[in-house]
């Protein structure tokens, strides 16, 4: 086995890496809520473009948007879990690592 520090330094890295996917997930499900919240308040009368490349599309029909846009914010839903899940396992990994190191 590696040294314990070796270990633990191992460990924080891979602590902070799932921090920051939680955070980087966790800021995409907001902005997507945020555009549904958008869409459906918007006057239909109204053009709504999507992004597609380098230019904007209108877009042709907005429940199809609005139904791509709740599949990709389920399967950010499901991907946040299962960081949060490898995060906290991750954590207490450390902790345990952490306390080991100190009771030698």
């Amino acid at each position: 086995m590696a040294d314990p520090r070796e270990r633990i330094q191992m460990l924080a890295t891979q602590l902070q890496n799932a921090m920051q996917q939680v955070q980087t997930v966790d800021t995409q499900i907001r902005e997507i809520e945020a555009t549904i919240s958008a869409l459906e308040i918007q006057n239909p009368e109204r053009p709504v473009y999507r992004q597609i490349g380098p230019i904007l599309l209108e877009v042709e029909d907005r429940q199809i948007l609005k139904d791509e846009l709740k599949s990709s914010l389920e399967t950010l839903s499901e991907h946040l879990e299962r960081v949060q899940q490898s995060e906290g396992e991750l954590r207490e990994l450390y902790e345990q690592a952490v306390k080991s190191f100190e009771t030698q």
